[in-house]
C-alpha cells in the first residue's frame, strides 16, 4: 500500500424522494431566516415556487447565474444579497447556479444550501471556478464548500436527454481523473470506481427510460460519489483543458467535459494503467479511453468540439493556453500532444493512445 493522505470534506447531505420539503428545516438548523433562493433565468419559475414554499423565510430570488460563473453577475449578486439582508443562499439548478452560490460564500462568508437538479457534483467540492476577461481561474478553499447540500430525485425526473448525458459525462470525469491524479488515495478510489459503475450503467438505462425512478435515484448517487472525488483530490489534464475551453472560448461546460474526456483518457493511459483497468471495469469495457467514447456516443453525447462551437482556427491557442502554465499530470504535458488530443477531439475520431500507435507500428 502506497502512503497517501485522506481529509473528509464537512457537508451534510440528503438523498431521496420529496426532499424539497426538507429545505426549510436545513434553512431553520443553519439559525438563518433570510434566504436568497438562486437560479439561471431558465430555471427562475422553479426558484420561484421554491421561494413561495420557503415563505417568511426566503427573502427573494436572484435568477442571473450563468455558466462559468462571470464574476459581474456574482457581484449583481452579493449586491442583492446586501440589499435584501439575506443571510443565507438557496442554490437550485446545476453548476452555474451552485457556482453563483459559492461565488457569493467567498465574499460574504454566508452559508450555502445547494439544490442539484443535474449530475455536476459542484455541490459537493470546496472548488470555485470563475471567469472575468475572457479567462477561467479556480480555486479550492473550504469558504466556498456548501454546508448543506438536498438531493431530490424527482427534480432530475425531467431531466432533458442532452443534459442527462452530458452532465452524467462532466460528473464520471471528476471519478475517472481521481483514479490518477498526484494524490490519489485507496478510499477515494473505491468512490470513484463505484460512481463510474453508477453513472455509466444509468445512463445507459435512461436513454430508453428516461423517466425510470431508480435509474435517475443511481445517476444522482453516482453524480454525488463523483462529485466527493472532485472535492477530495486533485484534478489533471482533463480539468485543465475543459477550463480552458469554457473560458477562452465560451464553450458549454458539461458538453466540453463530454467531448474531451476519452481524449484525455488516451492521453494518458499508458502513465496510468492501474487506473485505467478500474475504469474500463467500472465501465464494463475492454479499455478505458474506448469504453468512454462508445459510452458517449451510446447516450447522445455531443461526438466532437466542432459539433459544441469551437472553431478550427481555435485549436492552435487553445493548446497553447492549456500549457502556459506548468501543473501536475500523469504523462508529461506537451504543447503537440495536446494539440494532437484536441485534434482528435475537434474532429470526434475514436481515441488512440499513443501505446498503441507504436504497438501497431
Amino acid at each position: 500500500m502506497q502512503p497517501f493522505t485522506y481529509a473528509a470534506l464537512p457537508s451534510r447531505v440528503l438523498f431521496g424522494s420529496g426532499m424539497l420539503d426538507r429545505v426549510a428545516g436545513e434553512v431553520r438548523n443553519l439559525g438563518c431566516g433570510r434566504a436568497l433562493v438562486l437560479s439561471t433565468p431558465e430555471q427562475l419559475a422553479v426558484a420561484e415556487a421554491l421561494s413561495d414554499r420557503l415563505g417568511v423565510l426566503s427573502v427573494g430570488v436572484f435568477g442571473e447565474a450563468a455558466m462559468h460563473t462571470p464574476v459581474d453577475v456574482s457581484e449583481r449578486a452579493v449586491d442583492v444579497v446586501h440589499r435584501l439582508g439575506a443571510d443565507c443562499t438557496v442554490a437550485i439548478g446545476g453548476g452555474s447556479t451552485t457556482g453563483l452560490g459559492k461565488a457569493i460564500a467567498l465574499r460574504t462568508d454566508l452559508p450555502q444550501i445547494a439544490v442539484p437538479t443535474t449530475y455536476a457534483g459542484s455541490e459537493a467540492t470546496p472548488i470555485l471556478g470563475e471567469t472575468k476577461g475572457g479567462l477561467k481561474t479556480t480555486q479550492r478553499t473550504l469558504k466556498v464548500l456548501p454546508e448543506v447540500v438536498i438531493y431530490d430525485v424527482d427534480l432530475t425526473l425531467d431531466l432533458p436527454q442532452d443534459m442527462t448525458a452530458t452532465s452524467g459525462l462532466n460528473a464520471i470525469a471528476h471519478a475517472v481523473e481521481a483514479l490518477y491524479t498526484q494524490d490519489a488515495n485507496p478510499v477515494i478510489s473505491l468512490i470513484a470506481e463505484d460512481g463510474i459503475r453508477a453513472l455509466a450503467t444509468a445512463l445507459r438505462r435512461l436513454r430508453q427510460s428516461p423517466r425510470e425512478h431508480e435509474a435517475r435515484s443511481n445517476a444522482l448517487y453516482g453524480a454525488w460519489a463523483c462529485g466527493l472525488c472532485l472535492g477530495a483530490v486533485g484534478m489533471a489534464l482533463h480539468h485543465k483543458l475543459c477550463h480552458t475551453l469554457g473560458g477562452a472560448f465560451d464553450l458549454p461546460h458539461a458538453p466540453t467535459h463530454a467531448v474531451i474526456l476519452p481524449y484525455a483518457v488516451a492521453y494518458n493511459a499508458h502513465a496510468a494503467q492501474p487506473a485505467m483497468s478500474r475504469i474500463a471495469r467500472a465501465l464494463g469495457s475492454e479499455d478505458a479511453a474506448q469504453g468512454l467514447y462508445d459510452l458517449a456516443r451510446s447516450i447522445g453525447a455531443p461526438a466532437s468540439l466542432e459539433a459544441i462551437g469551437l472553431k478550427r482556427a481555435d485549436l492552435d491557442r487553445a493548446a497553447e493556453l492549456a500549457t502556459a502554465n506548468p501543473y501536475w499530470n500523469p504523462r508529461p504535458i506537451t504543447r503537440a500532444g495536446v494539440r494532437e488530443l484536441l485534434e482528435m477531439a475537434f474532429t470526434g475520431q475514436p481515441p488512440e493512445t499513443d501505446h498503441a500507435r507504436l504497438e501497431r507500428a
